[in-house]
């Protein structure tokens, strides 16, 4: 979908902007089908969220038609946390998102989507090409996901030369000082409205922010142009840091998952203060003004842990939120970790025992694999996010081990870049690229809800001299077992017994040649959500 804004008009708030999704979304007035010189009303049939337009004809393979709408929407103060406006002591903060009709996704799969946008199943989106006007008042900065094509009519002398140290450098660049902010030269001469125009390409999204309050800065890495934009009221203190570290945080994310994944393809990444909490687009992200230290960080690398998934790997979240939000919240773990070490608390969400412990909650009560906007609205967090996230965790770091995953989880990323995956294409992809059979793990895991308890049912040494060691699978949710043996003269090992083992049993006899073990424990480094850990150790009397 080639998307052409024409012109976004932007005026600041009277009382005539007061509005929410609830009173109306858009307004289109006019539909038309071009198809060269000739112009014809189109017949539309809107249902709530959903327009179907009837063509006279069907467009035969290859043709293209063009498809021009007048519409116009109340910009709403609080738009259910993808868009709004914030009113600030030097200004207003307008974050423009879902600002637009977009076209419907046709896949090879379901074929045109047409489930409804209820809320919690998020976009399903094609990509494309998107050159957009946005013309506002001479004293707004805007800032948007794509590319700046005419900064010298935008930009003074002074924030041009800035810009361009900001394109050669790690550390961040002011382009709008705190003291500078609503200064008259900070803005170009120009009448009644500024025109800014932008590109992105090959994205799925166009979103963007302005404002009058905004301190704006930029750093870059490997090209990538950083930026960060807020007004004084993101502003932290010592001890508390706020957004004057937002651009830090947005280098540190995009170069962590290009090094460590695949590289970003795009020219711009944003951050924006505003009303939103925290919310994805191509290279702009919107994260809450009020956010601070490892708050601030860990809401700017999970939206921009988006820009991978789903803005690179264009999965469906109407139908499969765990393939963008979990494969998300799984990168960030190890992004936090990277950046804050043994102080990261972001890291928590993906514990064993966390995990453990909700698995045994009511919201764990629906498989993964449930469509969002179906899954109750307290279990979406753990079954969306969290959830999925562990499991590639385990997948990760217990069952292949990084040395397998890592290559197959790249593998899935390129394969899969601007097309649209379904839950077999990753599971696919990933035995493919690891050479395992993991249908065991997808199936218990992610469409099932079964817990975990292993256990070690005891420990005996016969007159031979032989010990055998009896393990159990007390729940239905199949993983390896591994064990820590101790032994008289102080020395351990460790081995691991397959999860086939336990394919057609739940009891299974480790053999030892030996008499002399005196301790076993199961998952010594405590990797899995073992749903009682004190069934989990054997010490000999």
């Amino acid at each position: 979908f080639a998307g052409d804004s024409r012109s976004a008009r932007l005026q600041p708030p009277t009382s005539r902007w007061r509005g929410s999704f609830s009173q109306g979304g858009y307004d289109i007035s006019q539909v038309e089908l071009i198809r060269g010189a000739t112009r014809t009303p189109a017949s539309v049939l809107i249902d709530d969220t959903r327009m179907r337009i009837a063509l006279a004809e069907p467009l035969p393979p290859g043709g293209t038609l063009a498809i021009e709408l007048a519409y116009s929407f109340v910009i709403p103060e609080y738009g259910a946390d993808r868009m709004g406006r914030l009113q600030v002591e030097q200004g207003t903060v307008y974050e423009l998102a879902q600002w637009y009709p977009r076209m419907a996704v046709y896949d090879d799969v379901e074929g045109w989507n047409t489930l409804p946008y209820l809320g919690q199943g998020e976009f399903y989106l094609e990509y494309g090409t998107f050159e957009v006007e946005i013309t506002v008042p001479p004293d707004f900065i805007v800032v948007a996901g794509a590319e700046l094509l005419n900064p010298d009519e935008v930009l003074t002398e002074t924030q041009l030369k800035r810009l361009g140290e900001a394109q050669h450098s790690a550390e961040t660049v002011p382009l709008i000082k705190l003291d500078e902010v609503g200064e008259p030269e900070t803005r170009p001469a120009a009448g009644e409205f500024l025109t800014w125009k932008f590109r992105a390409e090959n994205v799925r999204d166009f979103a963007w922010a302005a404002s009058q309050a905004f301190i704006w800065d930029a750093a870059s890495w490997e090209g990538i142009l950083l930026m960060s934009a807020y007004p004084k009221e993101g502003l932290g203190t010592r001890r508390s840091p706020g957004w004057e570290r937002s651009t830090e945080y947005v280098l540190h994310s995009i170069s962590h998952y290009s090094e460590q994944w695949y590289r970003y393809p795009y020219p711009v990444a944003v951050n924006v203060a505003g009303i939103v909490g925290g919310m994805e687009y191509p290279m702009i992200v919107f994260c809450s003004v009020n956010a601070r230290e490892q708050g601030l960080f860990g809401v700017t690398d999970h939206e921009f842990g988006h820009a991978w998934f789903p803005m690179i790997v264009g999965s469906d979240e109407r139908r499969y939120a765990w393939m963008d939000e979990g494969f998300n919240t799984f990168i960030n773990f190890y992004s936090n970790l990277a950046f804050y070490g043994d102080e990261a608390t972001r890291t928590n969400r993906l514990s064993p025992e966390y995990i453990g412990g909700r698995m045994q909650d009511r919201i764990a009560d629906q498989p993964i694999y449930t469509f969002p906007d179906q899954i109750r609205r307290e279990g979406l967090g753990f079954l969306g996010y969290r959830k999925p996230g562990a499991g590639l965790r385990i997948l990760r770091d217990y069952i292949l081990g990084p040395e397998r995953f890592d290559p197959a989880f790249k593998a899935y990323i390129e394969r899969w870049a601007y097309k649209h995956p379904q839950p077999a294409d990753f599971f696919r992809t990933i035995e493919d690229a690891s050479g395992e059979d993991l249908s065991w793990f997808w199936r218990g895991w992610f469409y099932e809800t079964s817990t975990f308890d292993q256990a070690i049912g005891g420990v005996e040494v016969n007159s031979e001299g032989t010990t055998y060691i009896q393990l159990l699978n007390l729940d239905d949710l199949l993983l390896p077992a591994d064990l820590e043996l101790s032994f008289e003269d102080g020395s351990t090992t460790r081995l691991r017994v397959p999860v086939e083992a336990f394919f057609n049993t739940d009891e299974y006899f480790v053999t030892l040649d030996r008499r002399d073990v005196v301790g076993v424990r199961l998952d010594p480094d405590h990797l899995l959500p073992d749903q009682d850990r004190s069934n989990d150790e054997w010490k000999s009397e």
